[in-house]
């Protein structure tokens, strides 16, 4: 036997001995597959199990989100169905600025279709960079938004939104108002009847992918609830005429500003409400505040010669005086009182109640004032609606301004016949006269076509019939306001001249010029008022810049309502004039005489 045949043997043992078997090793793989098989068990019921619940809420921020769906705001209408503002659909384009980043190569052509610079572009969204949601452009035309989203930038997204439009621009704006940018009312109506006009926006749960577009609609969480239209008071084709008359009289006169308002005589609602300056709400960015007050509600104005209707609806209320008695004095055409001169532009000698509006006397009213009860005189101011809310709903309306009685001085007094310390607004004088109109009835005025008028006795019919008989005479031959006359139509009205206010006291050479109509004289229907401030150009007076607005815009709407008329040809022959005892006599004044000495 060779030396290898007794070594090998004890070489095979000794490896046997010491080396691990398969089966040790089998079962040390398996154990390490058992261990890991558990570890993995474990994990997916911790997963599946234990954080169920928060892994789920993890994956649905990522993922599932709860977007709003946008509702359109209510429609506009005027009285006829004519659309005065409406919402169009639009797109904002909106960004998750991370993502955007991430593929910053795409920026400058993302800036492109924006047009912005790309450097700012890439610095806003930098600096917006922990937020997922940032506005890039907001209510884009769809086509536009459209071309944005086809370029297909990870992290661009489209949101549909509703975009506020005003038909009638610059002719209704300040009535109408405007929304802001998220389409809430701001303004005007818009503003007053937001919550009706809003309705409430609707929510969804959805799925987005990665690049955050919606590819499944989970469920709808809230119902959408879509605005609600408002029909308006305005008709639409009188506001057009008291639009442009308006506009033609302060461009002519170069007036600071002007107002006009028409109200329905027996419902008391607004047929029209125009001021100057003006804006366009489609562009409200281009426009300044001053050409967004709506003046007609929100100005006050001392009404100078208009208010004497109202001074003289106290006097026959009274029981003093009647439309032809007693006479009043006015000669020599001016009168010392309290330490003061009042005076007229003529020499009217002996007046009698009717005289002195036809030929619109401060003499005269002041004169019968201090015959007045005072109480009598500020209650009848007050039924009127002066120094108080027409309680219109109009946000920003101003009460105007009536001194209490108690502390009426005698000249005071006396000048308040004649429309000085007191202020009102152009829809108070107009509601006034509207009162006077319809039999001593007052309505709150309202914007809101068929809407539930409170109305209130203010006056007694006989009153007030005798005062719309008195104002007739003013536009005839002889009266102060032969402009406003309107063919084949009578026409009761008044004018006024006043001193515009200032810091301690009033402007010598800055007016107010105003006219305040009722048409037709023997069945109203219409109440107009017309206010034009500091006329620096040609007339100052009521009668000349005024009155024919007045008679302009009123001529076309009684033809657009069918109201017939009351009187072929020219009304004043054969009418009022005959049947007023003399009162009106003598060639029409050269000049408006309404303007009072200022107190």
């Amino acid at each position: 036997m060779s030396w290898r045949n007794h070594t090998l043997p004890a070489a095979q043992g000794r490896h046997r001995g010491v080396g691990p078997s398969a089966r040790k090793r089998m079962v040390l793989v398996a154990g390490l597959l058992g261990l890991t098989s558990l570890g993995l068990v474990a994990r997916a019921f911790d997963l599946q199990v234990v954080r169920k619940q928060f892994y789920q809420r993890q994956g649905d921020a990522r993922f599932l989100r709860v977007v709003p769906i946008p509702v359109s705001r209510g429609s506009i209408f005027d009285r006829n169905g004519e659309p005065l503002a409406v919402s169009t659909p639009v797109t904002s384009i909106w960004a998750n600025p991370s993502e955007v980043l991430e593929n910053g190569d795409r920026i400058p052509q993302l800036a492109k279709a924006l047009g912005v610079d790309p450097a700012e572009l890439k610095d806003r969204l930098a600096q917006r960079s922990d937020r997922e949601f940032v506005y890039l452009r907001r209510q884009m035309a769809p086509e536009a938004a459209k071309a944005i989203l086809d370029l297909g930038i990870p992290g661009i997204n489209g949101q549909r939104e509703f975009k506020r439009f005003y038909p009638s621009g610059a002719v209704t704006a300040q009535v109408i108002g405007f929304t802001n940018i998220d389409d809430h009312g701001q303004e005007g109506l818009e503003l007053a009847y937001d919550s009706w006009l809003s309705g409430k926006p609707g929510a969804k749960r959805v799925i987005r992918d990665r690049m955050g577009q919606v590819v499944e609609d989970v469920e709808q969480v809230r119902a959408p609830k879509p605005g609600r239209n408002l029909t308006l008071s305005i008709d639409r084709r009188i506001q057009f005429l008291a639009y442009n008359e308006l506009k033609t009289a302060v461009e002519k006169f170069q007036a600071d500003s002007g107002s006009m308002v028409v109200l329905d005589v027996q419902t008391g609602e607004v047929l029209a409400m125009v001021n100057m300056p003006t804006y366009n709400p489609n562009a409200v960015g281009e426009s300044k505040p001053s050409q967004r007050r709506n003046r007609a509600m929100t100005d006050v104005v001392e009404p100078g010669s208009t208010m004497k209707p109202m001074m003289m609806a106290a006097a026959l209320s009274s029981g003093q005086f009647t439309p032809t008695s007693p006479a009043i004095d006015t000669s020599p055409g001016t009168w010392h009182f309290a330490d003061h001169l009042i005076r007229d532009d003529h020499d009217y000698g002996v007046l009698t109640p009717t005289g002195v509006l036809t030929h619109s006397s401060n003499v005269g009213a002041a004169k019968i004032a201090d015959q007045l009860n005072t109480t009598l005189m500020y209650d009848t101011y007050r039924a009127f609606g002066f120094g108080s809310s027409t309680d219109s709903g109009f946000p920003g309306e101003a009460s105007g301004y009536l001194k209490i009685s108690r502390d009426w001085r005698p000249f005071e007094k006396a000048t308040m016949a004649f429309g000085y310390g007191v202020n009102a607004t152009v829809l108070q004088l107009a509601n006034a006269y509207a009162t006077i109109a319809d039999n001593g009835v007052m309505h709150e005025p309202s914007f809101i076509k068929g809407d539930d008028n409170p109305a209130r006795q203010v006056i007694s019919p006989k009153v007030a019939h005798e005062l719309v008989r008195m104002l007739e005479t003013v536009t005839a031959p002889g009266g102060t306001a032969m402009s406003a006359d309107i063919a084949n139509y009578s026409v009761a009205g008044k004018t006024g001249t006043a001193h515009q206010a200032i810091a301690g006291g009033y402007a010598k050479h800055a007016y107010n010029a105003l006219f305040a109509g009722i048409v037709p004289a023997s069945h109203p229907r219409l109440v107009g008022v017309v206010v034009i401030k500091n006329p620096t150009k040609g007339s100052y007076y009521g009668t000349a810049v005024s009155a024919p607005v007045f008679a302009q815009v009123m001529e076309g709407a009684v033809r657009l309502l069918d109201i017939p008329p009351d009187n072929i040809g020219r009304w004043y022959v054969g009418g009022p004039l005959q049947n007023t005892g003399g009162l009106v006599s003598g060639k029409p004044p050269a000049d408006d005489p309404n303007v009072g000495d200022t107190p």
